[in-house]
């Protein structure tokens, strides 16, 4: 028996580009432009889709079993950081924890892109923000609408039958 973890990140911004717009006859368009720098959100969140009774969330102490972390190929979980956090063998062997790659181009191996994919078209409705921290309030609202909808729907697997 093994804690399997998957680990992905998602992002967006307060505006989305603008790829078209309608101008008047015979009168150029233009469309000022917004820099994404600063203005972007990035969340990280994992996923243990086999755990439906939640007790790797509540192991305190040394793990009672492996821990395997399941990562993509996205260039930060290749980063120095990363690879410092693994170089870091004897803490990480202590801990039981360890990491796997997918293969490049494979989403569909990772559970949690699919509740990102849900997440971005349907639990923000408006794609649009005014400013970040507007941004900011209506993913951290979704996120936590979606959380309380998924402990909802896995709570009659953890009571027994």
């Amino acid at each position: 028996m093994i804690d399997l973890w998957f680990l992905d990140q998602s992002g967006g911004c307060p505006t989305l580009p603008t790829g078209y717009g309608w101008g008047r006859l015979g009168r150029r368009l233009t469309v000022p432009y917004e820099a994404p720098q600063g203005r972007r959100v990035n969340v990280v969140g994992a996923i243990a889709p086999f755990d439906l009774a939640g007790d790797a969330a509540e192991t305190v102490g040394p793990r009672a079993r492996r821990c395997v972390v399941v990562l993509d190929t996205y260039s930060v979980h290749h980063s120095q950081a990363v690879k410092a956090v693994k170089a870091d063998t004897p803490a990480l062997a202590a801990s039981d924890v360890h990491f796997c790659f997918l293969p490049p181009y494979r989403p569909e191996l990772n559970p949690i892109e699919s509740l990102w994919r849900h997440h971005k078209d349907h639990d923000l409705p408006d794609h649009s923000h005014p400013t970040d921290t507007a941004l900011q309030a209506a993913i951290a609202s979704a996120l936590t609408h979606r959380a309380n909808r998924l402990h909802q729907s896995t709570a009659n697997f953890s009571r027994p039958a």
